[in-house]
Order: structure tokens, then sequence, then C-alpha cells
């Protein structure tokens, strides 16, 4: 922090259009590890909402260096999803790409026909996509963006998960993405905010309802992470200093939140269900 308390820029203020663009991010988010992998998901498919960049795009890949082919459910940005195939390709894996507006029941069922074409099964199912809209006052929250941001961050997550639970077998798992908001909540992000506590609940009850199918269900909630989802919903100088404010007083790497979805993907989490993981930057919540 600066005296006087003032956050400290991190990086150069920019804006985009939403839902933003990975690839005119400065600085580019960082979304592949390099060391040295060990097959954890050999010959799984794994099927991805919100792939194309971010934090979706980071588990993408890291799924594939550890032996996954996979399938990216993205709204519209084609070039963003483009590049995040041919890095899954480069570790010799196949990846799907699927253009969806899975506001939409029909489409969520859609696109799980379109994976179950490709692949015939689902080991992995990652809930990822979402929206969100920065407003000063609950009253500024139009009924239009409350539904829109419902049905895209929630409403979704039981689609695409009904749509595929028929195809996953005993050793599955779900996992979802809420976020630190979810416990603390946001001033400015109130009907995000909203989504992503009943998105913890929601992973909770199906964990509770699937276990005796053997599928576990768990979740991670990340805090401020590099991502389009910022650079195309803030003003030019709070994405310049996003993320200073938590104890490591800077924004987290996609790269640095995929490995808790590669740990509640693999065996290694095989004891775990109905849990929520925290890369969060140091913040402190009741999880």
């Amino acid at each position: 922090m600066q005296k006087g308390g003032k956050k400290r820029p991190v990086r150069k203020p920019q804006a985009q259009r939403r839902p933003g663009l990975e690839s005119e991010m400065t600085p580019s988010p960082i979304s592949e590890r390099k060391e040295m992998l060990a097959g954890k998901l050999l010959n799984k498919i794994a099927v991805i909402t919100g792939g194309d960049s971010g934090i979706g795009r980071a588990a993408a890949v890291l799924f594939a260096q550890e032996g996954a082919d996979v399938s990216i459910i993205y709204l519209s940005e084609d070039k963003d999803a483009e590049e995040t195939k041919a890095m899954i390709e480069s570790h010799g894996r196949t990846c799907q790409l699927i253009s969806a507006d899975i506001s939409k029941q029909r489409n969520c069922e859609r696109a799980i026909n379109k994976v179950i074409k490709e692949f015939g099964r689902i080991d992995i199912l990652v809930n990822n996509a979402a929206i969100h809209y920065e407003r000063e006052k609950l009253e500024d929250i139009s009924a239009d963006q409350l539904i829109k941001t419902f049905s895209t961050n929630i409403f979704s997550y039981f689609w695409i998960t009904q749509a595929a639970l028929p195809f996953m077998k005993k050793g599955s798992a779900v996992i979802n993405t809420t976020s630190v908001t979810a416990y603390r909540g946001s001033g400015g992000l109130i009907d995000y905010a909203s989504t992503k506590g009943a998105i913890v609940s929601f992973t909770r009850s199906l964990a509770a309802n699937l276990v005796k199918r053997g599928i576990r269900v768990n979740g991670v909630a990340p805090g401020p992470i590099w991502t389009p989802l910022i650079a195309s919903t803030f003003k030019p100088k709070k994405v310049a200093q996003f993320g200073s404010d938590v104890p490591m007083e800077r924004a987290g790497q996609p790269a640095e939140v995929a490995p808790s979805y590669l740990f509640l993907a693999s065996d290694d989490s095989s004891y775990m269900t109905g849990q929520i993981l925290h890369p969060n930057g140091g913040e402190i919540v009741n999880g």
C-alpha cells in the first residue's frame, strides 16, 4: 500500500468490452505451468464451461498436461478459444470447442449432446462460466441484469450438470467455481456474490445427493485472479489496482488456481466431497 492507505497500481489502466479477450490483456495472464507432470488424468474426458480463457483455460491446459481430452464450452470469444485449443493440442490431447450461450437451458443440453457425440462420456465436469456487472446501488441492478447473472452463473450449473450426469459414472468428479465473494460479500457485485453463495450450497447439496453414486462434488473459491472478466467489468483505475488489497498484495494468476482443480479432479482428492478450496491470496474466510 502507498502512504495514506491508497492502493498501489500493479498494472497499467485498461478496459475492454464484455466478455473480454485474454489476448488483449496487459500483462497476459499466465495460464500454463512448466514443471514435470504425472499423468493424473490420463485418458479422462473433461468438460469445462468458460474454458476459453482465465481460470477455465488454465484448468483445461493443466488437465491436458495430465493426460485428459477436453471439451470447452464458451460464449463467443473465438480467438481465445482457438488459442486454448492450440495449447491443449500441443500436449498431444484432443480439444473440442463448443460456442454456446449457457444462460439458456436448451443450449446447455445441446452442448452436452455435442460432447457425448464426440467423446461418449464425461469423467470430469467443471462448471466455471460466470459474468458480473459492477453497480453502485441495489436499485441500479435491473431485472434483466439479475436474470442474466443468475441464468449464467448458477442456473447453467444446474442445467449443464443435469444434462451431463447420465454420462458420468462412479469415480467421476464435478467441480464448481464459486468465489471469495460468497463468504465476505461484495457491495458492488451484489447479484454476482449472491450467485456465488448459491454455488456453495449447490456444491454441498449435490455432493450429498451423489455420494452413493460414487460421484464427488467439490468447489473452488478464487480470490482476485487476473482474467478477462476483470478487464471487461471494472473501470481502468480499478483494473490497475486489482488484487493489491489482499494480504499477498497482488492478483493471482490463473495458473496458480488451476492446481486446485487438478487436485479435485484427480484421485488425490478421493476422500473429499462437498468441500471448497480457497486460492485467494491469503484472505481468511469461514469456508
